[in-house]
């Protein structure tokens, strides 16, 4: 009886290695690069990489390019990528970035679409915690006063921004900003940190973080934040949780074909 091996071949690593070839054309500046300087960068052997480039040709997701035995991205990304566009939903696919943002912080988390001079609730993961704040699916808040409003109306136009003080600024609580000047010099602060917090401005006892979302044409229609009562996220609290915040609006920007996420980390 012949005797054969238990331990399975692995399969997948040329697999892996046509896929960081592949995944390394997102640096190209549209000069394309050769095999030379993909082997160096991503540190495999030449003649590997001119093995698999050979079927990314044939399916077209390489394409020969200008410069002399470079390659460049093929046609076949850009039906795959507006494929994706087309049936990605924020309110369904980006449900597991919300669960890991609850892990993380153990608070209340929110996914919103902007819709002016307000946002919906579209998505929502509860704390573990027994004492939570109240809110559910498909409630609206104002955008002036919350801080996934803000964080969106910080990168929205002059436009909108001026409908929604139209509409008027009404107090929430004796924290909310009431005024123009206000809101303008808040949405400053927010642009230039990258995230928005309600400073107890919408509900009393409740302090909330929000950082934006933007998609593949770089607007900024939807935020996620991390929401509790002020006795768990303090003032200074809300300064440890932003990072987590922005990295999961990183994330949903990603999932929705933002190229990068144009603000600090």
């Amino acid at each position: 009886m012949t005797s054969q091996s238990t331990t399975p071949r692995n399969h997948s690593v040329s697999l892996r290695r046509a896929l960081a070839i592949l995944t390394h054309f997102e640096a190209d500046n549209g000069e394309g690069f050769t095999v030379s300087e993909i082997s160096s960068a991503l540190e495999i052997n030449k003649s590997t990489v001119s093995r698999l480039i050979q079927p990314l040709i044939a399916h077209h997701f390489l394409e020969h390019g200008e410069r002399p035995n470079s390659y460049r991205l093929g046609w076949r990304n850009a039906n795959l990528g507006q494929r994706y566009l087309a049936n990605v939903r924020a309110d369904r696919d980006m449900h597991t970035v919300l669960l890991d943002l609850t892990r993380r912080t153990r608070e209340t988390t929110h996914l919103v679409r902007s819709t002016p001079p307000m946002v919906v609730y579209i998505d929502k993961i509860d704390s573990p915690h027994a004492v939570r704040m109240f809110s559910r699916v498909g409630n609206t808040q104002p955008m002036h006063c919350t801080s996934v409003g803000k964080s969106i109306l910080a990168h929205s136009s002059e436009e909108t921004v001026e409908s929604v003080i139209a509409t008027g600024l009404p107090a929430r609580t004796p924290a909310t900003i009431t005024t123009p000047e206000e809101l303008w010099a808040e949405l400053d602060v927010i642009r230039q940190r990258g995230w928005a917090m309600d400073n107890v401005e919408n509900e009393d006892g409740i302090r909330c973080v929000a950082a934006p979302i933007f998609d593949s044409e770089g607007d900024c229609n939807f935020a996620v934040s991390v929401s509790g009562p002020v006795s768990r996220i303090t003032y200074e609290n809300a300064f440890d949780i932003a990072p987590s915040v922005i990295e999961a609006a990183k994330e949903v920007s990603h999932r929705l074909g933002a190229r990068s996420y144009p603000l600090p980390t």
